[in-house]
C-alpha cells in the first residue's frame, strides 16, 4: 500500500466532479455555439 491510498485528503465520489466537469465545458462549448449563432444572423 502506497503513502497516498494511507492518507485520503478527499473522500468525495469522483463521479461529481466528473459530472461537473462535463456540465462546464459542455455549458462553455454550447455558450460559443450560442454567441456564433446570434453574430452569424446578425450579420445576414
Amino acid at each position: 500500500m502506497n503513502q497516498f491510498e494511507k492518507n485520503i485528503q478527499n473522500k468525495r465520489n469522483d463521479v461529481i466532479d466528473s459530472g461537473m466537469g462535463f456540465v462546464v465545458s459542455f455549458g462553455f462549448f454550447a455558450t460559443m455555439f450560442i454567441i456564433a449563432t446570434v453574430i452569424q444572423v446578425i450579420g445576414r
